[in-house]
């Protein structure tokens, strides 16, 4: 599943110390070799009958939920990243357990603070890297691929304009596929990114990102004011014509005292064809087939979306077992453009704990229209475009679920 990884630095640097292969090998000084152990525990409206494994839940049940490894460089000027991941699957075995390549790039920092990085890295969109979330669920951008997203090519960093970030980038192919066969050919990997799972479906290309922010301090509030802008081409591999799409979102970061409110308000639109009358599997251009976690489902094709968190860091030195917490309060959602959809909300209640290497996230999660809470038992075939889930595209079953989940993570 998604993580929130804004505090996780703290744990991944007062945890065990990191291999370090320059210590046997000059060649290799600057190298870091990491990673990390997650398993989750959670309960919440499933049916008895469907499986029990980790992400889909079932009475109630404690399972691995992730293994990883982490690459980092530093030496001199030079920097870069590196992380594989390996989960369970869906399954009560791990006979559908699937992996795939989550970071992978090289960079350089100049003299005057500017920063490149190429390869496999995190789009610059929304207010941070995680988007406004500190839970391990994210924000229901992530689920449309616009928080966490990772994809090929260059980024550009600058803050040498005075108070202001900002970020270019362009990405030639989003985050490749990895190994997987559950229910889908094309979606296993860690970002959501419009899939390919029919043969005659869309697939990314040539997308480009801006992003500004403007830091200052309102009174005795200080405030990461922001805008991000993301344009990208939709290949086509039937015989519809290629799409596009693009999204812009505005967000701030206001930070008083140990409090955090985090709001964004974002739109997007992928412009998709139907290919069914010339004999295609596309039905309908009011939602586009995205996929992650091996795990393809549909989305909206247009939409509003707010989001807002509000969370509190909380030290705790009088408590040996414990670094700090940082409760939280979150709400999201999918305002789609087509009457005839129900909209995707999102409300989290939570909180992370900390020490040393540990980083435990407790979250109780209520949704109307997502694929991780509750099992909601919507037939595929009644998507739209007859094969996927909906709860981000159509979502006819606008019920309400409950999940309560607690993810162990020990990063080293």
């Amino acid at each position: 599943m998604a993580e929130t990884e804004a505090e996780l630095a703290d744990a991944t640097n007062t945890g065990p110390a990191k291999i370090t292969p320059g210590d046997l090998i000059p060649a290799l000084k600057g190298l870091t070799v990491g990673g990390a152990v997650r398993v989750n525990y959670l309960v919440g409206d499933y049916n008895q009958g469907v499986d029990t494994s980790a992400t889909r839940g079932g009475s109630g049940n404690f399972a691995l939920d992730t293994f990883r490894i982490n690459l980092d460089y530093e030496r001199g000027p030079w920097i870069g990243q590196g992380e594989y991941r390996f989960y369970p699957g869906y399954g009560t075995s791990n006979a559908d357990s699937y992996h795939f390549v989550h970071t992978a790039w090289i960079g350089y920092n100049f003299e005057s603070g500017d920063q490149v990085q190429a390869g496999l890295n995190r789009t610059p969109f929304g207010p941070g890297a995680w988007g406004v979330s500190q839970s391990f669920f994210f924000d229901q951008h992530y689920y449309v691929g616009l928080s966490d997203n990772m994809n090929i090519g260059l980024k550009y960093t600058t803050d040498r304009v005075e108070d202001w970030t900002f970020d270019f980038a362009y990405y030639a192919i989003p985050t490749p596929t990895g190994s997987g066969n559950n229910f889908g050919r094309d979606s296993a990997r860690y970002s959501y990114d419009v899939v390919d799972e029919t043969g005659d479906g869309y697939e990314e290309s040539h997308q480009f990102n801006l992003r500004g922010i403007y830091s200052t301090r309102i009174g005795e509030v200080d405030a990461d004011l922001g805008g991000s802008l993301q344009y990208g081409i939709l290949n086509s591999n039937g015989p519809q014509s290629d799409g596009d799409m693009f999204a812009g979102s505005l967000h701030a970061i206001l930070k008083w005292n140990n409090w955090t409110l985090a709001p964004q308000l974002t739109y997007y639109k992928y412009n998709v064809d139907t290919n069914d009358a010339q004999g295609g599997s596309l039905t309908s251009d009011k939602v586009v087939t995205m996929g992650a976690y091996d795990f393809p489902t549909e989305v909206a094709a247009e939409a509003w979306m707010p989001a807002v968190s509000l969370s509190y860091y909380y030290e705790t030195p009088q408590v040996d077992w414990l670094d700090y917490i940082i409760p939280y309060i979150e709400y999201s959602s999918i305002l789609k453009t087509e009457s005839s959809f129900n909209n995707s909300d999102l409300f989290i209640i939570g909180s992370a704990f900390a020490k040393g290497g540990w980083y435990i996230y407790a979250d109780l999660v209520f949704s109307n229209g997502n694929d991780f809470i509750g099992d909601r038992n919507v037939s595929p075939a009644s998507s739209s475009n007859g094969g996927f889930t909906s709860q981000f595209g159509e979502n006819s079953d606008d019920s309400w679920m409950t999940r309560f989940n607690i993810n162990f993570g020990y990063y080293f």
